[in-house]
């Protein structure tokens, strides 16, 4: 009965100590090398997700790029295609320009003639008037 009490303690003998004693490091140091083990992991799995997610954020950024990129691309190439059909269209005008000026000065070309002329006929009339009253004034003159 004293060494059930001893034992019961922490006393026993020295071996039963030291049996104990080992079992209990063997579980530490079980345990220290579960933790090892798992922190190993769990870093392992950490840089796994770390890099994951570097990627993924990268992509991310290459999206938004290319998103971006493709609206300037697009509106750099409307930009362009405004800017040729507004030197097509600047020389459209200028041809248009040109040629209203053309049938303008055709136009009052053609208005100072007619104006000529009727100043000719106007002339012409008066010539007439003029005609008619010498010859009245001739018959007038010879009739008794």
């Amino acid at each position: 009965m004293l060494s059930t009490e001893v034992v019961g303690r922490g006393g026993g003998t020295p071996l039963q100590r030291k049996e104990g004693n080992d079992k209990l490091e063997a579980s530490l140091a079980d345990m220290l090398h579960q933790h090892h083990v798992s922190a190993a992991s769990l870093r392992l799995q950490t840089e796994v997700a770390k890099k994951e997610a570097m990627r993924a954020g990268a992509r991310v950024s290459e999206l938004l790029v290319e998103t971006v990129n493709g609206g300037v691309e697009e509106c750099f190439l409307n930009e362009k295609q405004i800017e040729l059909e507004i030197r097509s269209m600047s020389a459209t005008v200028a041809h248009f320009q040109k040629q209203t000026h053309q049938w303008l000065s055709a136009s009052r070309a053609l208005n100072d003639a007619i104006k000529e002329i009727g100043d000719f006929e106007n002339w012409i009339n008066v010539l007439l008037f003029d005609c008619h009253n010498i010859t009245a004034a001739i018959r007038n003159i010879h009739q008794p």
